[in-house]
């Protein structure tokens, strides 16, 4: 079995328009005599690779602690797609795949509403961009209200660079930050 990280790292990925930049503070350094090596850090929840909760965009939506971990975990499908998807995309483009969904495109792929809306409709468990953010700059809200309603956690910020296009497993944890909206995660794909 293999597994491909396909996160990226916290404090160099760039941060989306508009959110705080990731920072670490030193706190204790061995190398400037103290017993120990000691770091605080401080991050946006959407900050690099994270898992967008329902609560994101629905105002009565479950916090990040309250997702079933059962829709992080689990067989998944990477599927190599371009520019903005449709509703009339999304057929041809998930035929057979897995309930977890991984859009590849070079962060520059993104889903329309009514992409957002078929994949509500059929059932999935999970849907991943290696975008930043799932929706395009003039439509964040649409997919992700979407997406989101229908209890239905985004996965963004996905590294999927060395990845090739089909089925994997899945295992992309958020922390358990209470009445949180967001989380950022260690995400994997395990291959044989």
């Amino acid at each position: 079995m293999k597994i491909i990280d396909i996160s990226r790292e916290l404090f160099s990925c760039p941060a989306y328009p508009g959110d705080p930049k990731p920072k670490r503070d030193i706190v204790r350094r061995m190398d400037l005599g103290d017993g120990y090596n000691l770091s605080g850090f401080y991050a946006c929840c959407h900050s690099a690779t994270h898992l967008d909760a329902p609560l994101h965009y629905i105002e009565d939506g479950k916090p990040i602690d309250q997702i079933d971990l059962c829709r992080c975990f689990g067989p998944c499908s990477v599927v190599e797609a371009s520019g903005m998807i449709t509703g009339a995309d999304i057929d041809k483009l998930t035929g057979n795949a897995e309930k977890r969904l991984l859009f590849k495109g070079g962060g520059k792929v993104f889903l329309s509403r009514s992409a957002a809306f078929a994949i509500a409709e059929s059932d999935y468990s999970l849907v991943g961009t290696d975008a930043l953010s799932i929706g395009t700059p003039e439509d964040e809200t649409g997919p992700h209200r979407e997406l989101l309603g229908a209890g239905i956690p985004i996965l963004e910020g996905l590294n999927l660079s060395a990845v090739s296009p089909g089925n994997y497993c899945l295992a992309a944890f958020p922390l358990c930050l209470g009445g949180a909206e967001a989380s950022p995660v260690r995400a994997v794909l395990f291959s044989r």
